[in-house]
Order: C-alpha cells, then structure tokens, then sequence
C-alpha cells in the first residue's frame, strides 16, 4: 500500500461520517467522500502537497461537493433528510472525533440483519470495496452490493438518527456494535487477499480501525466490561502481529513463533483490560475470548501453555455462547491435552462439519489431527479442503505446503 493510500484509507471514514452528518444522507456522502478522494490525487503532487490535515481538507471538499450537488439538483430544500435529528446551527460540517462511532451505531442498527451490518461498517467505516466484503462473508459480490443497498435504504426508511444512542439505548445496541467491530478486526486479522492491498497475511488498516473504534467505546463507556474487553482481546492478538510471518513473508502458526517478538507493551495493556473486565464480567463473552488470548499470552511456550484453563475457559464461553467456532477451537484445545485421543477429536470436530460448511480452519483442523494419526492421504485431501476456502495468499502458500508434505508422507 502506497502512503497516499494509507492516508485515504485512515481519513475514509472520518470523511464518510462526518459528510453524512452534514448531509443526512448515506449514499449522497459515500459519493461525495469517493469525489473528493479523486480531487486529492489531482491536486496533490505526491507527498510534497499532503496537507497537515488530509482527514480536514478531505471533508470540507466532500461538503462543497455536496452541497453543489444539491443546489443543481434544486431539491436542497426538498429533500427528504436520512435523519430525525437536524444538523446544529453551529454545526461546520467539519470532522469531529464521535463521528466514526456515530457512523458505526447507524450502520448496526436494530432494524438492520448481522450480515448487514457488518456489509455496511465495513463499505462505510472502512472503505473495505465489494469484492473484499465479499471474500469476508464467503458470499458473492452481487449479493454483497444488494445488501448493502437495502441496508442504506431500510436506514433511510426508518429515519435512523445519527448519533451514539441514549444511555437508556445503548444495552441493546452495544452487543450489536462490540460484535461487528471484532468482525472487522478478524477479516483484518488474516485479510481476505482480493486485491493488492491484501497480499499479505493481514490488513492491518482494518485492525487499526478496529481498535480505534474499540478505544472510542471504552471511552464512551468506561463502567462497561465488554468494551474493555473486546479492546483487551485485539491487543493481545495484535502483540502476536509481527511473529505471524517470518522473514521470508510465509506464515508461522503459534507453536513455532517466536515469542521475543511480541509486543510487550501491547501485551501488558491488553491483560489490564482484560484483568479488570472479568472482574467485573466474569460471563461476557468477550471477557471469556480475551481470557483465551491472555494465557496465550502469558504462556513462556507452546509446551507450557496451560491447555486446562483454556479448555475450562472455552467451557464456560460456550455456555453463554454456543457457537460452532467456539465449539471447533475447545476441540482443539482438548487435542491438545496430555494423554489426549486424536482420534476422540477427530469425531468431535466431524459431528461440526454441517454447521460450518465453509469455514477453511475446520478441514485444517482435521488435516493436522488426521496426520497425528499417521493417515496421510485423508491429511492431504483435508488440507486441499481448506484451500478451497481460503482467500488469503499467506495462508494458501502454507496450505499448499502442509498438502504436498502430507502426500509425501
């Protein structure tokens, strides 16, 4: 990614949100924003012509282009607004630091499907393009672009107001927002490889918008534990960033890192939160993740990774939330138990096969298990499983490689 990039993609949704609140209008905004992201290629000559503040000069061109387009429309007046709630006399338009996290509570309305949602902050909040959105939720770009259209058109339909929700609100809109905002952290956590942009093994423009809208909660409310913890959970993955590809960019799994490399401060930051979260949310099941990730963490090596408490951890998180991923990763964790039978895992990672039926780490999953059990060929042909369902390159090349070992086996 080219730095002018870099700067677009981290300006993008400052510019998105913040037009929106002056415009009242999703589309009207997105277009405005993509316009003005093309005038800044034209009128700034490389680096030498950024301005000291791009998120700024971005917005305030995204108003004028705006507010252009609705005078030689002459429907400024007529317009139906998006929102119930008018722009502020005092309100400039300019960008302020609520309006992402404004913008992510409209995209995760109630009234809106979980897929949805999470289509919608990752068009708006992230600049994420169709054909990426697409690789994330294992769909087709067509179906992706519908509903993202539908979700812009049910907001407009329901008058959804633009803003962070009431205290009396906010209990049932938070689950919602901490869910999507960790969707957007994992599809940057490994990227889903659609484009050049995503060549690597992650994007970390998605992680960094992810904690940063994270940061946002926790600020917005501090007595609340989820928030805490879901931020905990991010760092904690993020510290690992670095050692997840070696020097040669191919991918390196967590017993072979090289824990040296990890984010010390991260780490340290990421336990606080998570320490204080499930004191006071000992059942969130954010809490119960991050605790995962904490004696990952904390663990001086894959050999002395206290695989107990991790299983009782995942016990307890599949109570408060029976996911079939939760499921697959506390079979894996029992695998990994002294004494433990492969073959017992093996049957129980299989009775999950209908329930994720595209997930890739589920036949990868089999694959490592079934080569523990010497059954090569069945090995090969699950990881050849697994790269059908994979997208992103990294992951693919060391798919690739476990396959052909496995065959040679």
């Amino acid at each position: 990614m080219t730095g002018l990039e870099e700067v677009f993609r981290a300006a993008w949704p400052v510019v998105v949100a913040s037009t929106a609140r002056f415009t009242r209008d999703l589309d009207l905004a997105e277009d405005c924003a993509q316009e003005a992201v093309e005038r800044a290629l034209r009128s700034w000559p490389g680096w030498a012509g950024v301005p000291d503040n791009p998120a700024a000069w971005l917005t305030t061109t995204a108003r004028r282009i705006a507010v252009d387009r609705l005078r030689r429309e002459a429907t400024l007046r007529r317009t139906l607004p998006l929102l119930v709630e008018a722009p502020s006399g005092d309100d400039d338009g300019g960008p302020e630091p609520t309006d992402p996290l404004r913008l992510v509570f409209t995209c995760c309305h109630p009234a809106l499907a979980r897929e949805s949602q999470v289509a919608l902050t990752l068009r708006l909040v992230c600049g994420v393009d169709v054909a990426a959105i697409a690789a994330v939720l294992l769909t087709g770009e067509a179906g992706v672009a519908r509903r993202i259209t539908r979700a812009k058109n049910k907001i407009a339909a329901a008058r959804v107001p633009f803003r962070v929700p009431p205290d009396d609100e906010l209990p049932a809109r938070l689950d919602a927002v901490l869910t999507v905002v960790h969707l957007v952290y994992t599809a940057g956590h490994v990227g889903p490889g659609s484009g050049p942009r995503e060549s690597g093994l992650r994007d970390t423009g998605l992680t960094g918008r992810a904690i940063e809208l994270a940061r946002m909660l926790v600020a917005l409310l501090p007595g609340e534990p989820e928030p805490r913890a879901l931020l905990g959970l991010m760092l904690l993955t993020e510290a690992r960033g670095s050692a997840r590809t070696g020097s040669d960019g191919e991918l390196v799994l967590l017993p072979d890192q090289d824990r040296s490399g990890w984010d010390r401060g991260l780490i340290r930051e990421g336990l606080a939160l998570v320490t204080a979260a499930l004191r006071a949310g000992p059942d969130g099941r954010f809490a119960l993740q991050a605790g995962v990730a904490g004696l990952h963490a904390v663990a001086p090596s894959w050999a002395e990774t206290d695989w107990a408490q991790i299983l009782t951890t995942y016990d307890a998180l599949l109570r408060v939330w029976p996911s079939p991923v939760v499921a697959l990763n506390r079979a894996v964790a029992r695998g990994r138990l002294p004494g433990a039978d492969p073959a017992a895992v093996l049957a129980e990672i299989d009775a999950l096969a209908s329930e994720l039926g595209t997930y890739p780490y589920l036949p990868a999953a089999r694959a490592d298990l079934l080569a523990r059990l010497g059954r090569a060929g069945e090995a090969a042909v699950a990881y050849e499983q697994a790269l059908a369902r994979t997208t992103n390159p990294v992951e693919r090349r060391f798919l690739a490689r476990r396959r052909a070992e496995a065959g040679v086996r």
